[in-house]
């Protein structure tokens, strides 16, 4: 379907029907923040290729958007069982979003992790002990470390229950992330994808949205 309004009433018609409702971001979500993403269309790594320079950031804090608002939303009302972020600019947390419904795959800035029993503790905390006497780092993950593993499985779980598991802002490039989608689908679950770019899934999502975030409410 072409038309956006038709699009836009499809999704709204699938997530009243969905028992089971899981959304996956990345970096996409919080550009319209201010933060700029990688594989966009004006996004880190394609200013890169095409020898443009970076995008400054914003100099000031930046603020969840209407793209975070409205999975705050869908929570408000008793339809998002999970969310799964890639980010790590804890702009979920700060919209709202509980956090026993989220699972942050590459960690958060704003939190430091034990690396002896993987507590998290809000920064800054005045100290890098953890009480049961591991040290605290930050735990955001670095290119080449281990994912934490809870929020990992939590993530394929919830993924393999869904039955509506919408992608908001990836690229799908980034694996094991990118498996999470093909769970959903491989349990029966309808795929829709909302990102400008292109996904390797484009065949295999139910509903496409090319649009900005902000422009599908």
């Amino acid at each position: 379907m072409a038309n956006l309004e038709e699009r836009i009433k499809k999704l709204a018609q699938w997530m009243f029907e969905s028992k089971y409702l899981v959304v996956f971001t990345g970096a996409g979500i919080s550009t319209e923040s201010g933060i700029p993403d990688f594989r966009g269309p004006d996004g880190v790594w394609t200013r890169q290729e095409k020898g443009l320079p970076p995008i400054t950031r914003p100099s000031t804090p930046v603020e969840p958007n209407a793209g975070h608002r409205a999975i705050v939303e869908l929570q408000n009302i008793g339809k998002l069982k999970f969310l799964i972020s890639q980010n790590v600019d804890n702009l979920h947390l700060r919209s709202g979003i509980r956090p026993e419904l989220l699972a942050e795959l590459h960690g958060n800035v704003a939190k430091l992790s034990c690396q002896s029993c993987q507590t998290q503790v809000e920064k800054p905390l005045g100290t890098d002990t953890c009480k049961c006497g591991g040290r605290l780092v930050s735990s955001v993950v670095n290119f080449g470390d281990s994912l934490p593993q809870k929020d990992l499985e939590d993530s394929f779980q919830h993924s393999s229950y869904c039955d509506l598991f919408i992608v908001v802002g990836s690229s799908l490039v980034v694996s094991p992330a990118n498996d999470m989608p093909r769970v959903a689908l491989r349990s029966g679950a309808r795929l829709v994808i909302i990102n400008q770019g292109e996904t390797p899934m484009e065949r295999s999502c139910h509903l496409r949205f090319d649009e900005k975030i902000g422009e599908v409410p």
